[in-house]
């Protein structure tokens, strides 16, 4: 089977690039104040071996633009400028898929819950929050949705009722995970995964923005049923009181981690927070 290879951290090299993203929207206020920044870095992920540009809208949704005082359809507009723009650099770049990033309830909460799952919405609370910026997203006709960073059984099952109910689209799910077995609020990964199995249309399952090391474990988990996705973090750790980032990986040592995926049985590959077009780049260096 041929092997993908993903994009790595948007906000990481938008930071690089000298953003600001000290700010509840993230990446996504840039959208509204910067968007052909947004641009450069879908071409530079391309330039560096990527066959996937992930979209800007992790933390894009109504209410996050709503409590920046935006209305329904300017929201709207910047949730479908974020798919035209990765749009716009896979047609410079001439080849190439889009994913459209359907991020985590957690991550309109800005505290951290995409990591914990620790949620106060139950599932239809979760499906109903999900729906809008879903039906956005797919009207503007990405290649495919990319589902990251679930933390929770309830958030997957509800993720796995709107793409039971939504014929024609093609996603994957990748988890936020704990360890080499288990999604970030203990379910086991088999059995979220589990979820989807069902589904023609989901083409792959795995795990992101989580440590490297976990991901060998996570493959196996999840071995003998749907292609595997993985995209960890550069396997630094955030240290949340001092709002700072401990520890590095070399972008070499990442793409001889990204060719043990492979062996492994890892099929979609790429990076996540703190992975860089120079990541991206060791890992095609390395699976080709």
């Amino acid at each position: 089977m041929t092997t993908l290879v993903l994009d790595g951290g948007l906000a990481t090299q938008l930071e690089r690039l000298g953003a600001d993203l000290r700010d509840e929207l993230w990446s996504a206020r840039l959208l509204l104040e910067e968007p052909e920044l947004i641009r450069r870095v879908h071409a530079a992920y391309f330039a560096a071996g990527a066959d996937v540009a992930t979209t800007a809208s992790y933390q894009a949704t109504l209410p996050g633009f709503a409590r920046r005082g935006l209305d329904g359809a300017q929201a709207e507009r910047l949730i479908r400028l974020s798919v035209q723009l990765a749009g716009q650099a896979r047609d410079e770049a001439g080849r190439g898929l889009v994913a459209a990033s359907v991020g985590p309830y957690g991550a309109f909460l800005a505290n951290g819950a995409e990591y914990t799952g620790d949620y106060d919405l139950d599932e239809d609370g979760l499906y109903a929050w999900h729906l809008p910026r879903w039906e956005i997203l797919v009207a503007a006709e990405p290649d495919l949705l990319a589902c990251e960073t679930i933390p929770s059984y309830a958030e997957a099952r509800a993720l796995a009722r709107l793409l039971e109910g939504t014929p024609g689209v093609k996603a994957w799910v990748s988890f936020s995970c704990r360890d080499g077995e288990h999604i970030s609020d203990g379910t086991p990964i088999r059995e979220a995964a589990a979820l989807f199995g069902g589904n023609p249309r989901v083409v792959a399952v795995g795990a992101n923005c989580t440590a490297p090391r976990h991901m060998t474990g996570l493959i196996g988990a999840l071995s003998g049923g749907l292609p595997v996705v993985v995209y960890p973090n550069s396997g630094e750790t955030w240290d949340a009181g001092n709002r700072r980032w401990l520890g590095l990986t070399d972008p070499v040592e990442f793409g001889q981690a990204a060719k043990e995926w492979q062996q492994a049985g890892a099929s979609l590959i790429g990076g996540c927070c703190r992975t860089t077009p120079e990541h991206i780049s060791q890992i095609r260096a390395h699976l080709s």
